[in-house]
């Protein structure tokens, strides 16, 4: 059965991308204090993700505040909860991914829908990024991402890919955006790019945010161009991502 993740990995710019991320995530693997003190790190990685994901949904909280346990904006709250599941779901994420999205928004969207986790049959949704609307019928395209687990592409290119299409797609209708950004966490880690889960991709997200849409646009033209303008992207998230964890260490080396 072909891979189409792995057609994805060759195109134009992508494999040079993947590369540059693989070795900014190397490099910070072997930053000293990581022998010592590798949960604190992941913890804090684990916050400040769970902050810019939130703001990139539009609600932008100080991290002393979601550090102290004192956000009470529903958006924000679904994201430290989305967060602090990760670990557990991990295992789950390469042979039941329908089931593990269903938690993520059933964690993300309480608080914002009476039932969350459950994916909508139809109508519009809203476009909090202004990419365009989403197709009425998502099944096809949900059933199709969740056969993109067992990919030989690397995690990168499989985070990109799932991250774009549930953000494009808008499966649940609401907190899709968190959702999307814990599955290429998750993929992150689960296929071995960052197996202690340390680097804050979605600080790399916030950090370029203007880029972010501009690089969604591009995926949803469909075309090769396009989708590889995301996942180069998503590279670049990755590096950012590993430059604010070796901020972290740095920060508990003094």
């Amino acid at each position: 059965m072909s891979d189409p993740l792995v057609v994805v990995a060759e195109l134009p710019g992508v494999p040079e991308a993947v590369s540059e991320a693989r070795e900014a995530v190397d490099v910070l693997y072997r930053h000293r204090i990581l022998r010592r003190r590798q949960p604190e790190v992941s913890a804090e990685s684990a916050l400040r993700g769970a902050r810019a994901s939130a703001a990139l949904e539009g609600v932008d909280v100080p991290l002393g505040t979601l550090r102290a346990g004192e956000a009470d904006d529903p958006v924000a709250q679904g994201a430290l909860r989305v967060s602090a599941e990760l670990g557990r779901l991990g295992p789950l994420w390469r042979s039941a991914p329908p089931q593990v999205l269903a938690r993520l928004h059933t964690l993300a969207a309480a608080g914002l829908l009476a039932d969350p986790g459950r994916p909508r049959t139809g109508g519009t949704v809203a476009d909090p990024l202004g990419i365009g609307p989403a197709p009425v019928d998502v099944s096809a395209r949900m059933a199709a991402l969740a056969g993109l687990t067992s990919t030989k592409a690397p995690a990168l290119v499989l985070g990109a890919i799932v991250h774009a299409e549930i953000v494009a797609l808008r499966p649940f209708g609401v907190a899709d955006g968190l959702v999307a950004r814990a599955a290429e966490r998750l993929s992150l880690v689960e296929h071995g790019l960052d197996p202690k889960s340390i680097v804050a991709v979605e600080v790399g997200h916030r950090e370029s945010a203007g880029s972010y849409t501009q690089a969604l646009k591009a995926y949803l033209t469909g075309t090769p161009d396009g989708v590889a303008a995301w996942v180069v992207h998503c590279a670049r998230a990755v590096v950012l991502g590993a430059r604010e964890t070796t901020a972290i260490c740095e920060a508990l080396s003094r």
